[in-house]
This record gives structure tokens, sequence and C-alpha cells, in this order.
């Protein structure tokens, strides 16, 4: 098993190592990718250095896998140079998620829908893939009418260089900025750029990507993406309304035996998701799991998880997992 990491300096790209020795991926060969300011470098995985490759060669060697965390552009340019070698792609950037011919995959989901014929596949947003791990199974025995989500997200899901502005800023330090306005001791109502109708790209990410995964476009949504001085993970609050009413006590057992997915809803004890307890995890965590009263049908949720892990990495192999294990590659 040849596998290619395209992105292996970034952020996301060394998690990826970190969660490929983890969970012990059958790597035969390893060929790491960065940009051309990085070629030459070496990088560690499972005690043997290996030295950062071009794009061009990387696609010379024909791996039967190639893990993407390098951004929109190169995906768009280079995905289909992979996948014309015969190469597998599985892309953690936003370039392919609304491409009606790209499958765009959280594996406890849809993972099903997967085929040989995929050469591109879609890993989704971090935000929309820990929200959709706890509503789909609700959105199957409930059906969701809408969705109102407020999201608390991680500077990590910004990279690097906001988490030096962030320590920047606490050791009074000049440097250079992610963001506008400082973000230490602050929040941000501005995750990614806005569009024309008011809304930033994260937040209609939530809309659009939600739609495609649950495969229902009358689902309501919107939303709300904050960025916040937090390292660990993203938290949401999600209000749901139902077609039909739902008992509170089944709703939880429902989400307990959800795979990857961890409830944590015991205010008597102070227990609920944060992200400083979710950081390095691969679960979603669920919890403060209450009806809202000012609505019929209605519930209040908050989750969280590790927007590098499971948001990000952890679900881009186990799309990969699943390809192995059902001979798709």
């Amino acid at each position: 098993m040849k596998v290619a990491v395209v992105g292996a300096t970034g952020m996301v790209g060394a998690v990826m190592l970190q969660v490929l020795e983890e969970r012990n991926f059958p790597v035969d060969e390893l060929i790491l990718v960065a940009s051309a300011k990085s070629t030459g470098k070496e990088i560690s995985f499972k005690g043997k250095k290996y030295k950062i490759v071009s794009l061009q060669d990387a696609v010379k060697q024909k791996p039967d896998i190639a893990l993407f965390s390098a951004g929109g552009d190169v995906s768009l340019e280079w995905a289909p140079k992979f996948a014309s070698v015969g190469t597998t792609v599985v892309d953690n950037s936003s370039a392919w998620r609304m491409d009606k011919s790209k499958k765009l995959i959280v594996p406890e989901i849809n993972a099903h829908l997967l085929s040989k014929e995929d050469k591109i596949i879609a890993n989704p947003n971090c935000s929309t893939i820990q929200m959709l791990m706890v509503l789909a199974p609700l959105h199957k025995h409930y059906k969701i009418n809408r969705v109102v989500v407020s999201t608390y997200q991680s500077i990590t899901g910004t990279g690097v260089k906001a988490v030096r502005q962030m320590e920047d800023e606490r050791a009074g330090r000049e440097g250079e900025k992610a963001y506008p306005h400082p973000i230490d001791k602050n929040c941000l109502p501005h995750c990614d750029v806005f569009t024309d109708n008011g809304y930033t790209k994260e937040e209609m990410k939530l809309v659009n990507e939600t739609r495609k995964i649950l495969s229902d476009e009358n689902i309501r949504l919107t939303a709300t993406a904050v960025r916040v001085p937090v390292v660990g993970g993203h938290s949401e609050a999600v209000n749901l309304e139902f077609e039909q009413d739902f008992d509170l006590q089944a709703v939880r057992e429902l989400l307990s035996e959800t795979q990857g997915v961890v409830v944590q809803d015991d205010i008597d004890h102070n227990i609920y998701p944060m992200p400083i307890r979710a950081k390095n995890k691969d679960e979603v965590f669920v919890g403060r799991i209450r009806r809202d009263f000012s609505n019929p049908n209605s519930l209040n949720l908050w989750i969280v998880a590790d927007n590098l892990r499971k948001g990000a990495a952890t679900n881009t192999i186990q799309i990969a997992e699943y390809l192995l294990s059902k001979g798709l590659v």
C-alpha cells in the first residue's frame, strides 16, 4: 500500500501522520508532499525519516491513496492529476465538496455510497462532521425540519498562523496576523470570508454540506460561526426542530448507541462536553441535551470535537480504511 500525504507539514497533515501511526494503517510506502520551500526536509514516521518530495514526483510514483490537506487551489489542480494515474484521493479542502460528481463522506453516515469509480472523495468541513455525527441518527428517527447552530471554533481551524497570533498576543509580542482583530480574550463572529448574502463561507458550508450528506434538500438550516481563543476543538450550540415529538430519554439512549458519539450529560456533577477534554480524541461529544420549551418538537444540544482529528485527519483516514476494507483501492 503506497500512501501519499499532501500537505504533510501543515497542522492537519501532521495529525494525519499521527493518526495513520496510531491506527496502524497499512503503509508499505509513504510519500510526503509539501510546498516547494519544504522539499528535501525530513519528517519522521514510525521511527523512520522520510524526505518531502514535490507534487510532480509524488504523481510519478502513482500512490494507491493520496490524503490531501493542502488547500483548495492545490486540490483543484493536483487531485485530478493523481486520479488520472489511478490514485484514489481523499481531499480535506472545500474544493470538491459541493461538486455533484463527487461524494462527500462521513464514514459512519454514508460510506456505503463509495465505489471503485470514486477517485476523488471529499472530506466535509470540520464543523459539519461533528454536527452530523449527532444529527444523522436523530434525523433518521425523528426527521429534522430545521437546524439553528452557533459554532465556537478553535483557532487551529485557521492554522499555524492563527495559533502564533494568539501566542504573540499573550506574550505581548508583535507578529504576523491571521485575523483582522485580536483573538486572545476575544470572539470573532467571522470564520472564513463573507459572502454576498451576509453569511460567511463557513456558515454556508454548514448549510450546504448538511443537505448533501443527509440527502435532504428540505432541511432548513441557519448558522453563525464564531472564532474563539481555544486550541482543543470546536463547540456548537445546536437547536433542532423535528417533524414529530420525541422522548428525551430515548434521544439520550439513541445517541449513546451511536458509533463515534459519546454522551456527556450529567449536569448534577457538572459533566458536559468541553474542548479541553475533547483535544486529541476521535469521538464526538454531546451534552446539555434538553427540550426547547419555547417551540414544539424542539431539542437543544451542545456538541464538541477535536477539529483536527474527527473534524479532519481522522475522518479522512477512516474513509481510506473503509476503501481498503471493501477492496475499493
